[in-house]
């Protein structure tokens, strides 16, 4: 079974910072893209940022670029969001996933984890 498992969300204040985990099991994503997206309540998901699967491409939402950072580890089969100088308008539900394709993309992605939630107060 493929599951894709987020962890270091929680509170923070505004200026702050917070690193997200997403650790894959049930199969290796080495060769796949990666991705991070969040949900606001009451929004629509949102794309926050991507890697290729060698770790050499990302690309980021206008919102964070700047202050996130996409990373992996390929051989750890994880990949990770460093967030900084966080504004209370990050506060969402991180959503970390795989596409079956090794090209980041903003769209086409087939699994994904369960959440974690980032709150950032003003």
């Amino acid at each position: 079974q493929v599951q894709l498992v987020e962890s270091g969300g929680g509170l923070v204040q505004a200026g702050g910072s917070l690193r997200l985990s997403c650790a894959a099991s049930g199969r290796t994503f080495s060769r796949n893209a990666m991705g991070w997206f969040r949900q606001a309540p009451g929004k629509e998901r949102e794309f926050v940022a991507t890697i290729d699967w060698s770790g050499a491409g990302t690309s980021y939402a206008a919102s964070v670029k700047g202050r996130f950072t996409i990373s992996r580890d390929n051989l750890k089969n994880t990949v990770s969001l460093q967030m900084n100088s966080l504004k209370p308008e990050d506060t969402a539900v991180y959503y970390c996933a795989a596409r079956s394709s090794s090209a980041y993309s903003t769209s086409g992605y087939d699994y994904w984890g369960q959440g974690t939630q980032v709150t950032v107060s003003s």
